[in-house]
């Protein structure tokens, strides 16, 4: 027992010892290392620095090369004669450092004063310029911006009107097509400038006003450029709205700028497109004396015909409104004349046409004539507009000439919408089916309804499921004469969808398909009671087509009749529609295995065309010889 404890006690003794000596060598190494780290940053400290003392020492030895002094820092650049390299070191200076100087001038070592305030002087100007210059320079865009508005100021009352000394619109007489009856007029106005020794010799005088009155698009500021093309004159060109500023008193200053310089130009056109922005008739608006656009018409009135004459100024203006001008302005010796420029008839069209497919590549076999046929109603830029849609069809669908199917598809692009991706075979699609054939099958078998160019049940945009298509009589539409056989016939060609769904899938299956339709039939209906007294209320026009443009809309009418007249009007409508409702339903009735036939062949080819219809149609009932040839 004793024995144990005394080997167990030597072992702790010697595991305690060897401790110490673990403890003792750690610190042996940590002091190493601190020392030697001190020992080299002292060494470099050397190296790199030393004092002043040892400055004086090393230049009485020699050793020095170059000193720089900065008394600005109070530190002394030494440069070593024999260092391994060319950073200086540095010494701290005192406040007096004469005796440093004496021993650089005896030991004849180079030195210089410098200062590191100039360097820091430059970069905080520098740095405050950062700040000035950005200043500086909105400072002179304000003032730059002000003196431009200060000149505009000037010149607010000048006319911003476009002057040509020799007007080269590029466009002649020749370009212009359609409107001959216009161009005629317009004509003697150019030899008027051109030649006026011929009128003024039997005493004609020279017109001082022309006003092109026609809907958007017939061409009116195309004849103005064709005009100043022809006649070789001084051409001022502006637009109405250019007259009116927020500022009273600017739109006269302007007119009476634009007729001095016209007069210092004279002979000379004047063209003022959409005069209706400037020339509405007083005292119609709100405002007072004080109105602006009174002001400016007031001026341009006096300057037409007023104390003082505008000899050799010919003005030529462009409106679709004529009836919102003052009657001043339309009175002889202002507008002397007024030439109407209407949409274009079918010769007209097939001109139009021609002149733009000048510069298209157009396929032989194209027929414009079928074309201008199919386009009644259409004005100069939309036929331009429908060749140009058939050039864009033409070159997607990479083609190197326009054909009919592009031109065709143009049409129904421009009047009904956009072609998207057929319905699949379903109830909905033979529902639609049997609506447009009830439309196309009325539009063949009635005698007085214009004849059907094609049916088809490819959706369109806008809602358009599909639509029957008809060719217009050209004579009726043109002309503005409906019979009331027409009228009636194409309200029950109209009613013709809604009737085909009864017959079919019953009253309680019909859409709302339709809406259009009877929109379209109460129009008709209505207008053969209160305008084209076709009725057994009287040769009497119970309402009118006159709008109050001041007012908007129609809320300016007033119903010429009594409460008990519009009730009796409301029953005749009633009467006509269902009229016609009855016979479209008893035609579908009596042709019930036709309509069936037409449209499977309807899904199934998905458009029919007016002659294949009316060739099916013609096999089973009679058909108005009117209708058995169709000119295309």
């Amino acid at each position: 027992m004793r024995d144990f404890d005394k080997k167990a006690l030597n072992k702790h003794s010697a595991l305690k010892r060897r401790a110490l000596g673990g403890l003792l060598s750690l610190s042996l190494l940590l002091s190493g290392a601190f020392g030697g780290t001190e020992a080299l940053a002292q060494q470099k400290q050397e190296k790199d620095e030393f004092t002043y003392g040892d400055l004086i020492e090393k230049i009485e030895q020699g050793e020095v090369e170059r000193v720089e002094l900065d008394e600005t820092e109070k530190v002394a650049r030494v440069f070593l004669a024999e260092a391994d390299s060319d950073k200086p070191i540095k010494v701290r200076l005192l406040d007096d450092n004469r005796e440093l100087i004496r021993e650089l001038r005896e030991g004849r070592v180079d030195f210089a004063e410098t200062s590191s305030a100039n360097s820091r002087v430059a970069v905080s100007l520098l740095f405050n310029l950062m700040w000035i210059l950005p200043l500086v320079t909105l400072m002179l865009l304000f003032l730059r911006r002000t003196t431009n508005a200060s000149s505009q100021a000037m010149n607010f009352g000048k006319s911003k009107a476009r002057f040509q000394i020799e007007a080269k619109t590029g466009i002649k007489f020749d370009d212009v097509a359609g409107i001959e009856e216009a161009k005629e007029e317009l004509g003697e106005v150019v030899t008027f400038l051109k030649q006026p020794e011929k009128f003024t010799a039997v005493g004609a005088r020279i017109p001082k006003g022309v006003l092109l009155v026609g809907p958007p698009g017939t061409g009116k500021t195309l004849l103005a450029k064709a005009i100043a093309g022809e006649a070789g004159v001084p051409f001022f060109s502006i637009s109405g709205s250019e007259f009116v500023e927020m500022f009273v008193g600017v739109g006269a200053s302007r007119v009476r700028d634009l007729f001095k310089k016209a007069k210092e130009n004279a002979p000379c056109l004047i063209f003022i497109d959409e005069i209706d922005a400037v020339g509405r008739q007083r005292g119609a608006g709100i405002g007072g004396g004080n109105d602006e656009r009174e002001q400016t018409l007031n001026q341009l009135l006096t300057e037409m015909d007023g104390f003082e004459g505008n000899n050799g100024i010919i003005i030529i203006a462009a409106t679709n409104r004529p009836d919102v001008l003052d009657a001043a302005l339309l009175r002889p010796g202002r507008f002397d004349r007024q030439v109407i420029v209407d949409a274009p008839d079918r010769k007209g069209r097939l001109s139009i046409l021609q002149v733009h497919a000048r510069n298209k590549k157009v396929d032989p076999s194209v027929s414009l004539e079928v074309v201008a046929r199919r386009t009644p109603g259409f004005t100069g830029a939309d036929l331009a507009n429908l060749l140009n849609e058939a050039a864009i069809l033409t070159a997607r669908r990479r083609k190197e000439t326009i054909t009919q199917i592009e031109i065709d598809d143009a049409i129904d692009r421009l009047t009904i919408g956009l072609t998207l991706n057929p319905l699949l075979d379903s109830k909905k699609k033979r529902l639609i089916a049997y609506h447009e054939v009830g439309h196309a099958l009325l539009a063949t078998v009635l005698e007085h309804a214009d004849p059907l160019n094609k049916v088809t049940i490819i959706p369109r945009s806008g809602g358009v499921g599909g639509f029957s298509q008809q060719t217009p009589n050209e004579e009726i539409i043109d002309s503005g004469l409906y019979s009331k056989a027409w009228l009636k016939d194409n309200i029950t060609m109209t009613l013709g969808g809604r009737a085909s769904e009864a017959e079919v899938f019953g009253d309680k299956e019909i859409t709302g398909g339709a809406s259009n339709d009877l929109k379209q039939v109460t129009n008709l209906a209505r207008k053969m009671v209160t305008m084209f007294g076709m009725s057994n209320l009287g040769l009497v026009a119970l309402e009118s087509q006159n709008r109050d443009v001041f007012l908007g809309g129609d809320w300016g009418n007033r119903n010429e009749y009594s409460e008990d007249m519009a009730t009796q009007i409301d029953k005749k409508v009633r009467e006509i529609a269902l009229s016609c409702y009855q016979e479209a339903r008893q035609i579908m009735r009596e042709n019930r295995p036709l309509l069936d036939r037409l449209v499977d062949l309807l899904i199934e080819q998905e458009t029919i065309e007016g002659e294949q219809f009316r060739k099916i149609v013609s096999e089973y009932t009679k058909i108005p010889e009117n209708k058995l040839v169709v000119s295309t």
